[in-house]
Parts: C-alpha cells; structure tokens; sequence
C-alpha cells in the first residue's frame, strides 16, 4: 500500500537536514558536518539557483535558462528575464519555500547582477533574505 501525504497533519514540525556543501569533517567523528533547519532550505536554494543545465545527475529536468541569460546583453530585460527563470525554478523544484520578492539588478560597473530573494521556509513564520550575485563564468 502507498503512503498518502495528502493527509499529513498541518501541526507536524519538520526538521529539514542535509549534508554541508564545503565537506569539512566534524572535529570528533569525521564524518561531513550537517547543515539543518532554514540553514539547509537556503543552502539548498543557493544550489538549485547556480545549477547548470545538465549538472544534476539522473535529473536532467531540473535545471533553467539562468546560466545562459547571463551571456546576454546586460539590462533590465535580462534582469526581468532572470527574475522569471529564478521564481519559476523556485516554484517547480522547492516546495519547501514561499516566494516572498525576486530582485533581480544589472552591476554594470563589476559585469554581474544582484540577486535578492525574500522568501519564507515551510514552518517557519519569519522572513529570510538572501542576497547574491551572478556573473558569467567562462
């Protein structure tokens, strides 16, 4: 029998955990350091935002236009076009986050745009806002 998840009760607290991107080893065990709560929520969109086309192993869906719009002429066009492929990669592939705002500006003066995402992680009643920026790689 298949477990439904449709009628999970709305009071079950969950506790989001996932290994820590820089691999560095716990100072007792040795084994990777875990990344846990909204910790784990925005290291998780920080990945899925710079994944590139093709990157995730056995999943050749998840991935977006964003990396090739930044070869792009730099304007406002391109900075809504971005904005567009970050919320709807947001939407489609972390349903663990509520879009609050996009922002999305040219840096004309360093070649790369400033991103700011405000969101809210599932549970969890306060804001974040991360910021970053994105720039061509050749």
């Amino acid at each position: 029998m298949a477990l439904d998840t449709t009628k999970v009760p709305s009071n079950i607290t969950r506790i989001f955990t996932d290994f820590d991107v820089s691999f560095t080893p716990h100072p007792v065990t040795g084994d990777i350091n875990m990344v846990t709560g909204t910790n784990s929520v925005v290291q998780s969109l920080m990945n899925l935002v710079q994944l590139n086309s093709y990157e995730k192993p056995f999943h050749p869906e998840i991935s977006s236009g964003i990396r090739s719009l930044l070869f792009e002429q730099m304007d406002s066009i391109v900075a809504a076009s971005l904005k567009k492929e970050i919320v709807i990669l947001i939407e489609n592939f972390e349903p663990r986050v509520q879009i609050i705002d996009v922002d999305v500006s040219p840096d004309y003066v360093n070649n790369q745009f400033n991103v700011t995402i405000e969101f809210y992680v599932l549970n969890n009643t306060l804001p974040i806002t991360i910021s970053a920026y994105l720039q061509r790689v050749r």
